[in-house]
């Protein structure tokens, strides 16, 4: 039996990889200091005995010295994440991607463990070579924007990552992932897909920020910890970094749109400018943002199954649920 130490694991992705884990036989242990992540998320795996978990943060070199020391692989997932987060509480962001990171790295080397590291898709920042390649070049923007301290301190944590694998031969895998929605989400950090699937829900006017011609693609969760399982499966993914991510593009105003019609909404689209919607001055967003899957494909043969419409659905499935 394979023994798993998720950091992050009580959040939107973590707690549907603890529990796709669990079910290929796994024993799942997980670390969430439910600064995003919630409880309710994993109530249904807690009654299962392979899974155990800690609420406590990934910055307490005591508690990951015994979880790491326990287990055989580290999926590290946490991470302070959304739009709204980064630009309010910057120094959080860059504290915790940062320095939880590196306890992590420091820890799974001690031990010799193979470790599987999120990282983003933000990290190519304003890149203009479409789709994104592992291996293109980055090009953030200005020191003077909190926006961009999320992408700077995960392009340090693969940094780190790869020069802890230079070294010191540590097994590590990292992946990049594009934006990834489904059941569990919740948009008040900035997560689109959700918010969008409140407001259309309640019939509240569905506010699109910007001029809603941003493009971007929106992965499955299931398909996105599918991928996750692959790569920590696979000895010849040591050492190299991947994309993982939806193809298929749309607009944040057709999105709006085709989630206002699943849900058979009568929510009016109302668009808010960028400095109406964000404190900071200045913000900045990308344009398009789509991944390229190639050698995700070569070396696992995973590509995305999940069809938008079907993601759409199973999340405002969810939303009604919750409501019930």
């Amino acid at each position: 039996m394979i023994r798993a130490l998720i950091t992050g694991g009580a959040g939107f992705i973590g707690s549907h990889l603890a529990e796709r884990l669990l079910g290929q036989g796994y024993q799942v242990t997980i670390i969430d200091n439910l600064s995003t992540g919630r409880l309710e998320n994993i109530q249904l795996l807690e009654s299962q005995a392979n899974f155990r978990y800690a609420v406590e943060d990934i910055r307490n070199i005591h508690v990951i010295d015994r979880l790491v020391s326990e287990c055989d692989i580290i999926f590290h997932l946490a991470a302070v994440v959304g739009v709204r987060n980064i630009v309010d509480r910057p120094i959080n962001t860059i504290e915790v991607n940062i320095g939880g990171t590196e306890v992590i790295l420091q820890t799974a080397a001690r031990y010799r463990r193979r470790l599987m590291l999120a990282s983003t898709s933000e990290v190519y920042g304003k890149g203009v070579n479409f789709p994104f390649r592992e291996d293109d070049d980055t090009l953030s923007g200005p020191t003077l924007r909190s926006r961009w301290s999320y992408a700077a301190s995960k392009a340090i944590d693969e940094f780190l990552a790869f020069a802890y694998h230079a070294e010191v031969g540590l097994p590590v895998t990292l992946f990049r992932l594009f934006n990834t929605v489904g059941p569990r989400q919740v948009g008040q950090y900035g997560m689109v897909v959700p918010r969008f699937a409140r407001w259309a829900l309640a019939n509240q006017p569905i506010q699109v920020y910007g001029d809603g011609n941003q493009q971007r693609c929106f992965g499955n969760v299931y398909d996105v910890v599918a991928a996750i399982q692959g790569l920590a499966e696979t000895d010849s993914a040591i050492g190299e970094l991947y994309n993982i991510g939806s193809t298929e593009e749309i607009s944040i105003l057709q999105l709006a749109r085709r989630i206002r019609d699943r849900a058979d909404s009568a929510s009016a689209i109302q668009m808010v400018p960028y400095e109406q919607a964000y404190s900071q001055a200045g913000f900045e967003d990308f344009r398009r943002r789509v991944p390229s899957i190639d050698k995700i494909h070569k070396a696992i043969g995973w590509q995305p199954t999940t069809p938008l419409d079907e993601t759409i659905d199973q999340i405002i499935a969810y939303f009604q649920q919750q409501m019930l």
